[in-house]
């Protein structure tokens, strides 16, 4: 435990979204473990924004999804910020900077402020840009090998990220960890979501209609075709609710096509963890299919939807090849499909039965809250540090 005698050592965390949930669990760990952590980012409109928290924050600018010439524009616009922050960076007991422009902003406060600070790369999505093979992709990827040989640690959400990016395509031999996107809630919120899945009578609709959940990013316009083809086909077997914010999908297609099918809905952003167990008290299951990039970071990716269904007893369904679809066919707690997908869905939900469903949901509520959720004493990252030589936990 922290001594009242120590002042807790600032760590400061670099985050392109201050009130995304990967950044509230990462600055959670470090407060349960005895440090202060303070978080400088930026702020989009997504939702979980009227997020409060209960750490400093220093907002760096606006930033928008896939506006990356904003998003240059927003990292040029946050320098003065950065020299502002000046003393806060020569106290720090580490940085870390989750994605590349973030990284970039780090190195550049450690090189004028603090040299000798230890560095974290935290990485939960491979963005495409990083993936192709265009002129500007390769720059941009010469800049990320550049910024890694500076890097103490990288940490990845997904053993995926650096088998098949960092090692394969990076050339990365340096120190890393995986921290999964676990959720973080308070011991009484995870007693409250282990009652409330018991209290859920499911098959919600008896098993006459199954209804599938897709909650937060809502991304990828492949993805939502997928599911609209699905719901015209199986009107009466299937109802899809959609709850977050729509990114790289046709918002005006997108709110046509639902209005157009009486087995679709949308209802609006959400807050995040609040909410959860209300979303998903409200459905079968939990869709886990991502078709965005299918030839890497959708492959590579553990959504964070995953955990949090399984934590509130909601089977996930998932392509089976991807990493995803490899977690939950070797824990046995939900379904994975073969392409063709829209064959494979079709005969799947065609077929579904409701003993089939309670047999697989048995198994998914049987496994320790700890497979879905990161308490306080899940520091995986403050050991890994530790391992490292960095400076003992306050009050160790």
């Amino acid at each position: 435990m922290q001594s009242a005698s120590i002042a807790p050592q600032n760590v400061i965390l670099f985050e392109p979204d201050l009130s995304e949930t990967t950044t509230i669990a990462r600055a959670q760990e470090f407060a349960d473990v005895g440090f202060r952590p303070i978080v400088l980012g930026f702020r989009r409109a997504r939702y979980n924004r009227h997020y409060s928290a209960p750490w400093p924050e220093i907002e760096l600018g606006r930033t928008e999804d896939a506006r990356y010439w904003r998003r240059v524009q927003a990292l040029l616009g946050a320098l003065p910020a950065i020299l502002r922050c000046r003393v806060l960076f020569k106290s720090g007991a580490l940085f870390l900077a989750r994605n590349l422009d973030q990284l970039v902003l780090a190195i550049v406060a450690r090189g004028f402020f603090n040299r000798r600070i230890f560095l974290i790369y935290e990485v939960v999505d491979i963005h495409p840009t990083l993936t192709r093979n265009s002129l500007s992709c390769r720059f941009i990827r010469m800049i990320e090998r550049l910024c890694l040989k500076r890097v103490s640690l990288v940490v990845v959400s997904s053993p995926a990220f650096l088998r098949d990016y960092f090692a394969a395509v990076q050339g990365y031999r340096g120190e890393w960890t995986v921290v999964e996107n676990k959720l973080r809630l308070p011991r009484s919120e995870v007693t409250y979501a282990v009652r409330q899945r018991e209290r859920v009578n499911r098959p919600l609709l008896g098993g006459k209609r199954w209804v599938i959940g897709y909650f937060g990013l809502i991304r990828g316009q492949a993805t939502i075709e997928l599911i609209v083809r699905l719901a015209r086909r199986l009107p009466d077997r299937i109802e899809f609710r959609f709850r977050g914010v729509l990114t790289t999908v046709d918002e005006k297609w997108f709110r046509q096509a639902i209005a157009q099918a009486r087995n679709i809905s949308y209802g609006g952003e959400f807050t995040n963890p609040a909410d959860l167990a209300d979303l998903y008290g409200s459905v079968d299951l939990a869709w886990a299919l991502d078709l965005e990039n299918t030839e890497s970071n959708s492959r590579w990716l553990l959504p964070c939807r995953f955990y949090e269904s399984g934590l509130f007893g909601v089977p996930c369904i998932a392509v089976r090849d991807f990493e995803i679809g490899a977690l939950i066919k070797r824990l046995d707690v939900g379904w994975t499909f073969d392409h063709p997908l829209d064959e494979s869905l079709y005969r799947f939900f065609s077929e579904l039965t409701r003993t089939s469903y309670e047999e697989k949901r048995r198994k998914l509520i049987a496994y320790p809250t700890e497979t879905f959720v990161a308490n306080g004493s899940d520091d995986t990252l403050v050991r890994k540090l530790r391992k490292l030589g960095w400076p003992t936990v306050v009050g160790d």
